[in-house]
């Protein structure tokens, strides 16, 4: 159940938060480029755990940031990572934060491959910049889409450093995914048997979606 929860709400969110910042970084307009790739694509390349401990002291409730922040606007504090209502919120913050550069760059990638004559094209007709991306952008990187929604799933699906070193788990085991479930059945417990019967459910569910998505993105058109 929470392993889908993050899946459902996070696999967007990282796909929209990652293009959304490729399209912008694309833009001519914008100056230093590649010093925002690389502040974009950092917090890709920083351990894990480190970057998950940095954050647990962002989310603190008494000298959080992030309270800090909330606290100055004249509201309460907020109870991050203590609370099953926000701490899924709080590990979704931190893991868009930590993968949406991954998924940027290759958004980037693909949209400087997108012919300038059709952009040209469209401005012609009289589209604007949101019909540009619509009937432009969208139909070029639709491929790349699907492989980023694909990536993104199974990564997802395979949470478990960030639950295990901010909440282990909880609160209420609000937090519990598949693999740290897995983990916890084979090398806490040693029910190696409920582990790997674990291991291969993950497997189905991951090709099941995997399968709904190549379906779904066959009858859009987004590949051949």
């Amino acid at each position: 159940k929470n392993t889908g929860l993050f899946a459902v709400i996070g696999v967007p969110l990282s796909i929209i938060t990652s293009l959304g910042a490729a399209v912008i970084l694309n833009a001519r307009v914008v100056k230093w480029r590649p010093l925002w790739r690389v502040m974009f694509f950092a917090p890709y390349v920083t351990t894990l755990v480190a970057t998950a401990v940095l954050w647990n002291y962002l989310l603190h409730t008494r000298y959080g940031i992030i309270n800090w922040a909330i606290q100055s606007l004249g509201l309460p504090a907020v109870d991050w990572l203590g609370q099953p209502s926000t701490s899924i919120p709080a590990i979704l913050m931190f893991v868009v934060w930590k993968i949406f550069g991954y998924n940027m760059l290759i958004f980037l990638a693909v949209l400087q491959t997108v012919p300038d004559d059709l952009y040209e094209a469209a401005r012609i007709d009289g589209a604007g910049p949101w019909k540009q991306f619509k009937h432009v952008t969208l139909p070029a990187i639709a491929p790349t889409l699907l492989l980023v929604s694909i990536i993104s799933v199974a990564g997802f699906f395979q949470l478990f450093a960030e639950p295990y070193v901010m909440t282990q788990g909880g609160p209420a085991q609000s937090t519990v995914t598949v693999l740290y479930f897995m983990y916890e059945e084979g090398f806490k417990w040693w029910n190696l048997g409920s582990a790997s019967a674990v291991a291969f459910v993950l497997f189905l569910c991951i090709l099941a979606v995997t399968l709904v998505q190549l379906a779904v993105a066959k009858k859009m058109g987004a590949y051949e």
